[in-house]
């Protein structure tokens, strides 16, 4: 497990409300597109990070991290574990709080790393389930 109780209720409520959700465009049958709907319900203000740099729930979209011309709190990542690491790396750089790795999406070493740079992180889970879970 890539993640504990205690971590997921931390990202989910302490570290900040900006998430940037990478993978995030107006498709609507992706499920990136129903977790930001689940995390917009929850407060939460998603930023879409995709190379079309669309707008999706009313919030400008970005081609990639380095873009976005404020800071943000999570990183929720939706692209393939192949990719994933690079762009926990640039969660690193970009100065998030946290790493969230989607369902299926798993790479140890970018785990490891994001921890060892001092970010929270869960991988293999999905915020639009576990955040209804906190009560």
């Amino acid at each position: 497990m890539y993640g504990d109780e205690a971590t997921v209720r931390k990202i989910l409520t302490e570290l900040g409300d900006t998430w940037a959700v990478v993978g995030l465009s107006s498709n609507r049958q992706r499920a990136a597109y129903g977790v930001a709907e689940v995390l917009r319900r929850f407060g939460k203000r998603v930023v879409p990070v995709h190379p079309k740099a669309e707008t999706v729930h009313g919030e400008q979209g970005y081609a990639s991290l380095e873009d976005i011309p404020f800071e943000v709190d999570v990183v929720d990542v939706f692209v393939n574990s192949e990719l994933a690491g690079a762009v926990a790396d640039e969660a690193v750089a970009k100065g998030a709080a946290a790493v969230w790795f989607q369902l299926g999406v798993i790479d140890e070493d970018a785990y490891e790393r994001t921890r060892a740079a001092g970010l929270e992180m869960v991988m293999d889970r999905c915020p639009a389930i576990e955040i209804p879970r906190l009560g």
